[in-house]
Protein backbone atom coordinates (compact mmCIF):
# COMPACT_ATOMS: atom_id res chain seq x y z
CA UNK A 1 0.00 0.00 0.00
CA UNK A 2 1.35 3.62 -1.10
CA UNK A 3 2.07 5.81 2.00
CA UNK A 4 2.02 9.70 1.28
CA UNK A 5 4.94 10.13 3.45
CA UNK A 6 7.85 8.56 1.94
CA UNK A 7 8.79 8.73 -1.60
CA UNK A 8 9.42 4.52 -2.31
CA UNK A 9 7.70 2.10 -0.88
CA UNK A 10 9.72 -1.45 -1.95
CA UNK A 11 13.75 -1.03 -2.25
CA UNK A 12 15.33 -3.01 -5.13
CA UNK A 13 19.01 -3.75 -4.84
CA UNK A 14 21.92 -5.16 -6.39
CA UNK A 15 23.96 -7.73 -4.98
CA UNK A 16 27.97 -6.98 -6.27
CA UNK A 17 29.45 -3.96 -5.32
CA UNK A 18 26.44 -3.24 -2.89
CA UNK A 19 25.90 -6.21 -0.49
CA UNK A 20 28.83 -8.85 -1.79
CA UNK A 21 32.41 -8.41 -1.83
CA UNK A 22 34.97 -10.48 -2.91
CA UNK A 23 38.01 -11.36 -1.44
CA UNK A 24 40.37 -11.57 -4.30
CA UNK A 25 44.08 -12.57 -2.47
CA UNK A 26 43.72 -15.79 -3.42
CA UNK A 27 43.90 -15.27 -7.15
CA UNK A 28 45.78 -11.94 -7.05
CA UNK A 29 48.91 -13.99 -6.22
CA UNK A 30 48.38 -16.82 -8.50
CA UNK A 31 48.38 -14.51 -11.45
CA UNK A 32 51.47 -12.90 -9.90
CA UNK A 33 53.06 -16.38 -9.95
CA UNK A 34 52.53 -16.69 -13.83
CA UNK A 35 53.08 -13.60 -14.39
CA UNK A 36 49.97 -12.12 -14.95
CA UNK A 37 48.91 -8.18 -13.74
CA UNK A 38 46.67 -8.27 -11.06
CA UNK A 39 42.73 -8.59 -12.65
CA UNK A 40 43.97 -9.95 -15.69
CA UNK A 41 41.50 -12.98 -14.94
CA UNK A 42 38.46 -10.99 -13.97
CA UNK A 43 39.30 -8.18 -17.25
CA UNK A 44 38.73 -12.01 -19.51
CA UNK A 45 36.02 -13.18 -17.10
CA UNK A 46 33.45 -10.29 -17.16
CA UNK A 47 34.14 -8.92 -20.96
CA UNK A 48 30.57 -9.11 -21.98
CA UNK A 49 30.82 -12.17 -24.40
CA UNK A 50 32.41 -14.09 -21.35
CA UNK A 51 30.07 -13.25 -18.52
CA UNK A 52 26.83 -12.15 -20.63
CA UNK A 53 25.93 -16.01 -21.35
CA UNK A 54 26.60 -16.90 -18.08
CA UNK A 55 24.49 -14.22 -16.15
CA UNK A 56 21.49 -15.43 -18.36
CA UNK A 57 21.76 -18.87 -17.65
CA UNK A 58 22.94 -20.48 -21.22
CA UNK A 59 25.99 -21.98 -20.04
CA UNK A 60 27.57 -23.95 -17.24
CA UNK A 61 30.25 -22.92 -14.53
CA UNK A 62 32.84 -25.21 -16.28
CA UNK A 63 32.18 -23.62 -19.52
CA UNK A 64 32.50 -20.35 -18.29
CA UNK A 65 35.71 -21.05 -16.64
CA UNK A 66 36.85 -23.01 -20.00
CA UNK A 67 36.18 -19.86 -21.84
CA UNK A 68 38.22 -17.67 -19.25
CA UNK A 69 41.13 -20.27 -19.86
CA UNK A 70 40.55 -19.30 -23.90
CA UNK A 71 40.71 -16.12 -23.39
CA UNK A 72 43.89 -16.27 -21.82
CA UNK A 73 45.32 -18.80 -23.63
CA UNK A 74 48.28 -16.46 -25.55
CA UNK A 75 49.44 -15.19 -22.28
CA UNK A 76 49.63 -18.33 -19.78
CA UNK A 77 49.19 -22.16 -21.16
CA UNK A 78 45.34 -23.13 -21.22
CA UNK A 79 45.74 -25.20 -18.19
CA UNK A 80 46.91 -22.64 -15.97
CA UNK A 81 43.99 -20.56 -17.63
CA UNK A 82 41.63 -23.11 -16.45
CA UNK A 83 43.27 -22.83 -12.89
CA UNK A 84 42.67 -19.40 -12.72
CA UNK A 85 39.20 -18.83 -14.03
CA UNK A 86 38.69 -22.07 -11.57
CA UNK A 87 39.85 -19.56 -8.69
CA UNK A 88 37.83 -16.74 -9.61
CA UNK A 89 34.78 -18.94 -9.99
CA UNK A 90 35.47 -20.08 -6.03
CA UNK A 91 36.93 -16.90 -5.07
CA UNK A 92 35.82 -16.21 -1.50
CA UNK A 93 33.16 -13.16 -0.85
CA UNK A 94 31.28 -11.43 2.53
CA UNK A 95 28.17 -9.43 3.17
CA UNK A 96 28.75 -5.67 3.99
CA UNK A 97 27.08 -5.92 7.58
CA UNK A 98 26.39 -2.25 7.65
CA UNK A 99 24.24 -2.43 4.21
CA UNK A 100 22.65 -5.46 4.98
CA UNK A 101 21.51 -4.03 8.90
CA UNK A 102 20.37 -1.17 6.51
CA UNK A 103 17.83 -3.47 4.68
CA UNK A 104 16.89 -5.46 7.79
CA UNK A 105 15.78 -2.10 8.73
CA UNK A 106 13.87 -1.31 5.70
CA UNK A 107 11.96 -4.87 6.29
CA UNK A 108 11.34 -3.86 9.65
CA UNK A 109 9.48 -1.02 8.76
CA UNK A 110 7.35 -2.66 6.75
CA UNK A 111 8.64 -2.48 3.36
CA UNK A 112 9.52 -5.23 1.10
CA UNK A 113 13.28 -5.66 -0.29
CA UNK A 114 14.39 -7.61 -3.18
CA UNK A 115 17.28 -8.67 -4.78
CA UNK A 116 17.64 -7.66 -8.29
CA UNK A 117 20.64 -8.78 -9.73
CA UNK A 118 22.65 -9.88 -12.72
CA UNK A 119 23.21 -13.40 -11.05
CA UNK A 120 25.32 -16.72 -12.28
CA UNK A 121 22.99 -20.06 -11.83
CA UNK A 122 24.20 -21.02 -8.63
CA UNK A 123 23.01 -17.80 -6.99
CA UNK A 124 20.94 -19.44 -4.35
CA UNK A 125 23.42 -21.33 -3.07
CA UNK A 126 25.69 -18.23 -2.66
CA UNK A 127 22.63 -16.30 -1.06
CA UNK A 128 22.85 -19.05 1.33
CA UNK A 129 26.12 -18.75 2.43
CA UNK A 130 25.56 -14.88 2.84
CA UNK A 131 22.59 -15.58 5.12
CA UNK A 132 20.68 -13.41 3.33
CA UNK A 133 17.71 -15.86 2.92
CA UNK A 134 15.59 -17.61 4.82
CA UNK A 135 14.06 -16.77 7.99
CA UNK A 136 17.06 -14.90 8.97
CA UNK A 137 17.46 -12.59 6.05
CA UNK A 138 16.96 -9.43 4.54
CA UNK A 139 15.50 -10.24 1.47
CA UNK A 140 11.64 -11.04 0.22
CA UNK A 141 12.34 -11.90 -3.51
CA UNK A 142 15.23 -12.68 -5.52
CA UNK A 143 14.65 -11.35 -9.34
CA UNK A 144 17.79 -12.82 -11.00
CA UNK A 145 19.19 -12.60 -14.61
CA UNK A 146 20.18 -16.06 -14.43
CA UNK A 147 16.23 -17.21 -14.16
CA UNK A 148 14.84 -14.85 -16.70
CA UNK A 149 17.46 -15.22 -19.28
CA UNK A 150 17.16 -11.06 -19.12
CA UNK A 151 19.96 -9.13 -17.96
CA UNK A 152 19.86 -5.28 -16.55
CA UNK A 153 19.41 -2.42 -17.90
CA UNK A 154 16.93 -4.42 -20.25
CA UNK A 155 13.80 -2.68 -18.78
CA UNK A 156 12.08 -6.11 -18.49
CA UNK A 157 14.04 -7.02 -15.56
CA UNK A 158 12.81 -3.81 -13.47
CA UNK A 159 9.28 -4.66 -14.59
CA UNK A 160 9.33 -7.76 -13.50
CA UNK A 161 11.06 -6.67 -9.95
CA UNK A 162 8.32 -4.10 -9.33
CA UNK A 163 5.80 -6.30 -10.31
CA UNK A 164 6.68 -9.38 -7.48
CA UNK A 165 7.48 -6.40 -5.13
CA UNK A 166 3.38 -5.31 -5.64
CA UNK A 167 4.14 -1.94 -6.23
CA UNK A 168 4.29 0.90 -8.89
CA UNK A 169 7.66 1.26 -10.67
CA UNK A 170 7.27 4.56 -9.22
CA UNK A 171 7.14 3.51 -5.97
CA UNK A 172 10.11 1.47 -5.92
CA UNK A 173 14.01 3.04 -4.84
CA UNK A 174 16.21 0.75 -6.59
CA UNK A 175 20.40 0.80 -5.74
CA UNK A 176 22.99 -0.03 -8.05
CA UNK A 177 26.55 0.51 -8.39
CA UNK A 178 26.66 1.17 -11.90
CA UNK A 179 25.45 4.16 -13.48
CA UNK A 180 23.97 2.48 -16.72
CA UNK A 181 21.88 0.28 -14.20
CA UNK A 182 20.66 3.41 -11.99
CA UNK A 183 19.88 4.95 -15.61
CA UNK A 184 17.81 2.49 -17.07
CA UNK A 185 15.61 2.06 -13.69
CA UNK A 186 15.12 6.18 -13.58
CA UNK A 187 13.97 5.85 -16.92
CA UNK A 188 11.23 3.52 -15.92
CA UNK A 189 10.14 6.12 -13.33
CA UNK A 190 11.93 4.38 -10.55
CA UNK A 191 14.09 6.20 -7.71
CA UNK A 192 17.47 5.65 -8.34
CA UNK A 193 20.39 5.48 -6.16
CA UNK A 194 24.06 5.27 -7.13
CA UNK A 195 25.88 2.95 -4.79
CA UNK A 196 29.68 4.05 -3.23
CA UNK A 197 29.15 2.93 0.26
CA UNK A 198 26.94 2.87 2.98
CA UNK A 199 26.88 6.38 3.80
CA UNK A 200 24.97 6.69 0.06
CA UNK A 201 22.58 4.31 1.36
CA UNK A 202 22.13 5.64 4.79
CA UNK A 203 21.08 8.56 2.63
CA UNK A 204 18.77 7.21 0.56
CA UNK A 205 16.45 5.79 3.37
CA UNK A 206 16.76 8.24 5.57
CA UNK A 207 12.80 9.01 5.63
CA UNK A 208 12.88 4.92 6.67
CA UNK A 209 15.86 4.50 9.20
Amino acid sequence: MMSRGRAFDAVLTDLDGVIRFYEMAELEQLERSVGLPSGSTAEIAFRPETDMPLMRGEITKERWIASIADGLADRVPWARGRELGTTLAETKFRADDVVVGLLRQVRAAGLPVLLVTNATPWLADDLALLGLTGPDGCLDDVISSADLGITKPDRRIYETAAERAGVAPARCLFVDDRQENVDAAVALGMSGLLYREPADLRAGLAPLV
